[in-house]
Formats: structure tokens, sequence, C-alpha cells
């Protein structure tokens, strides 16, 4: 759960120099995050970048978290209850509430991520501008409620957009270019 909020606008090698400072110093803990001066904190996270930002945005989830009864009681929650939990966090977007159901419970809620939307508007299968919920629905009422499928499939959009069809795609290189409209312009 710390990983979603860090991940936000950096690359997940330096959410994990963040979260390895925060094991260093014994504050990968909910109430220590809280109880912790928030400059301090700071400090910790500065390889995730925006780390001020990120300080107050895990401040405000982990008290969120503590006040909801932590896992405990959060897992007992009914998914839609859940999201709109999170949804009700400063600093919790769709992206990362998802990310936490998803990764930490286990709901099937597909994430939408710039990976996401680059591959499959190359592929021509979205425009990529869609509202983040349209594209939600889309694809989990195209592979149906699995949390294991979502995980599976969005750890391999993730891989293959970072690996592939980065920002300046490897066309040459990508299974998918007899069926990407994107490939011809390549």
């Amino acid at each position: 759960m710390v990983g979603a909020v860090l991940t936000q606008n950096t690359a997940w090698s330096n959410v994990e120099k963040a979260i390895a400072n925060l094991l260093a110093d014994d504050l990968l803990d909910p109430g220590k995050i809280v109880a912790v001066r928030k400059d301090y904190l700071a400090r910790r996270l500065k390889p995730s970048g925006y780390f001020n930002i990120k300080a107050g945005r895990l401040r405000n989830f982990c008290r969120w978290y503590i006040d909801s009864g932590e896992y405990a009681a959060l897992e007992k929650v009914p998914t839609d209850a859940l999201r709109q939990s999170l949804l009700s966090v400063h600093g919790v977007g769709p992206e990362t509430a998802d990310d936490i159901l998803l990764y930490a419970f286990s709901r099937p809620v597909f994430v939408i991520d710039a990976y996401t939307r680059r591959l499959f508007s190359r592929l021509g299968i979205v425009a990529g501008d869609e509202p983040y919920e349209i594209l939600r629905r889309l694809i989990e009422n195209t592979l149906g409620a699995d949390a294991g499928l979502f995980n599976e499939y969005h750890a391999l959009i993730v891989q293959h957009a970072k690996d592939i069809c980065r920002t300046r795609p490897l066309c040459g290189q990508c299974m998918l270019n007899g069926c990407c409209p994107a490939a011809q312009i390549c």
C-alpha cells in the first residue's frame, strides 16, 4: 500500500529505494509514519520524487488506515465501499485506490495506468484519452471479475510497455506488430 502511494509519477525502482529507507529506519509501519516528523519522513522518501508531497499523502493514507481498523477491518469491507473510502483520502486517486484494491486486497479491480493507455491506444483498442472509469469498466467487463487475471494481465502490460512499447517504441521487437496500427509508423 505504501508503494501504491509512492509510485505516483515515478519509476518503481525509485519507490524501492524509498521503501528501503523506511525499512532501514524502522518506519515501515502506519503508526510510525503518522508519528514521525513530516520533514524527516520526506527525507526518507526523497528517491521517490515529490517527496514533500508524498510525505503528506502517505501520512494521510496511514491516518485513514489506522482510523479504519487497519487490514483486518478493511478486508471485510465490500469492494465498492472500500474503493469509495480510499478515494476519500486526500492524495489517493483512482489509480492508487485500484492499485491498493488489486494488489493488497486481491479485489477484481483493474488498474489503469500510463502503460495501459499507451499500449491499448497504440493497438487501436481505445483512443487513449477516455476517462479513467470508462477504461477501467471496459477492461473489467471484457475480462470478467477475476483478481488473479487482472493482476497477471496488468503486470504483463507493464512489463511489455517498459521493455518494448516504450515512449519511443521498439516495434521491430514487438510480438504484436502484425496487428498493431502504430507499428506501421514506428
